[in-house]
């Protein structure tokens, strides 16, 4: 080879080539991601069902039955997503129990608009560490619920603290939790029983 000997260009065909190869990987690439966005969603709540994280709290048949003499204080924190129209609280701000004792507390709602709309309740725990041991045995946060206009319906939960907490070492030390919801609008109505005070009953609670 000279001086002025230069290297022969690659073949055309082999750089489309290259080109197909890199657009080919590319389409995989982002198929994938959009698979992984997809399955993300049911994968992240399980998660969260399991571990507890973020808040999210367990579902029991049943207290265990086993019950600590150490005590938590357990509070109640209510709210409504804008577009929904209702007004909502607990009946108690909060409560005391032993782990493994079952807590009972009941919410009050009202539709304050002129139609007849259905809510669903998201929720979770404060300290995200005592997720995995808030269990729930009934909720009325399991299903939406619909309320005619003016209706107040009572809803109640019951609940209890798994005594493991008092072995754990994130949550031993924890006292306080908060127990929070918050109605979002659904735009699909699955009523689930409750207890209702009829569109005209007065109830203090909820002025």
């Amino acid at each position: 080879m000279t001086g002025t000997d230069e290297p022969h260009p690659a073949p055309q065909h082999a750089k489309k080539r290259s080109l197909g190869v890199t657009a080919a990987i590319s389409a995989v690439f982002g198929v994938a991601m959009l698979a992984a966005a997809f399955a993300s969603v049911p994968i992240y709540r399980l998660f969260c069902q399991v571990t507890g994280y973020g808040g999210t709290t367990q579902r029991a048949e049943a207290a265990p039955g086993k019950v600590l003499d150490r005590t938590v204080t357990v509070r109640f924190d209510a709210n409504v997503a804008n577009g929904i129209g209702w007004a909502f609280r607990p009946e108690q701000r909060e409560i005391r129990v032993r782990l493994g004792e079952v807590g009972h507390v009941s919410f009050f709602a009202e539709n304050r608009t002129d139609k007849t709309s259905t809510g669903q309740a998201g929720f979770n725990v404060q300290p995200d560490s005592s997720g995995r041991f808030f269990n729930k045995i009934a909720c009325f946060c399991f299903n939406s619920q619909t309320l005619k206009a003016g209706e107040r319906v009572e809803m109640p939960v019951t609940f209890f603290v798994d005594p493991a907490m008092a072995d754990d070492a994130d949550s031993r030390y924890t006292d306080t939790i908060t127990l929070s919801y918050t109605f979002y609008p659904s735009v699909e109505a699955k009523p689930a029983p409750v207890a209702s005070l009829g569109p005209g009953a007065a109830d203090p609670k909820l002025r």
